[in-house]
């Protein structure tokens, strides 16, 4: 395991080694004041809890965008790209103003912007934050949600986007009841 100098975990070792975990790609939206969008790229999203229904993702707490995020309020939506999506990950993830000049939109039951063509939505309200490290993991609670398109989710793995086809083809036909 290569090492620095002063005996810590060498990061770009950190990162080669974890870019072998693929992650799925979402991009997290709120309204500013201004009522313009929001939101940025994120690769560390996961579900936490049934009950109460609740999602986390880790921001770098130097991030503009998520202090952009944070400073809009408490609501913000999680959109779950589908692998025909690269160029609005990309767009989001870029450091700019108006994001979301050539994205379409709608809003939420709680106004956060929805991206068209999402695999899925899931609004939420922050319920915890928590440091960890340079990042913190946002535990936000469950309000809404809905499937999207029917599509594949894009996905991030060893530094490039892909997508995912499930080998068992049971998987493919589940859907959920309700």
């Amino acid at each position: 395991m290569p090492l620095t100098a002063n005996g810590a975990i060498d990061p770009d070792c950190f990162r080669h080694v974890l870019g072998r975990y693929p992650t799925g790609v979402v991009v997290v939206t709120a309204l500013a004041a201004s009522g313009a969008a929001i939101g940025m790229t994120v690769g560390s999203f996961t579900s936490v809890s049934l009950d109460p229904p609740l999602v986390a993702f880790l921001p770098d707490k130097n991030s503009s965008s998520w202090r952009a995020l944070r400073e809009s309020g408490e609501r913000f939506c999680v959109n779950v790209l589908s692998a025909a999506q690269e160029d609005v990950c990309r767009a989001v993830a870029m450091r700019k103003t108006d994001k979301f000049h050539d994205i379409g939109w709608r809003p939420s039951p709680a106004g956060n912007p929805v991206i068209n063509g999402a695999v899925a939505w899931i609004d939420c309200v922050t319920e915890q934050l928590h440091d960890a490290g340079d990042h913190q993991i946002v535990i936000g609670r469950v309000v809404h949600l809905q499937l999207g398109d029917d599509d594949t989710p894009l996905l991030f793995h060893r530094g490039a986007y892909g997508t995912f086809t499930p080998t068992d083809s049971a998987a493919r036909r589940r859907t959920p009841t309700g």
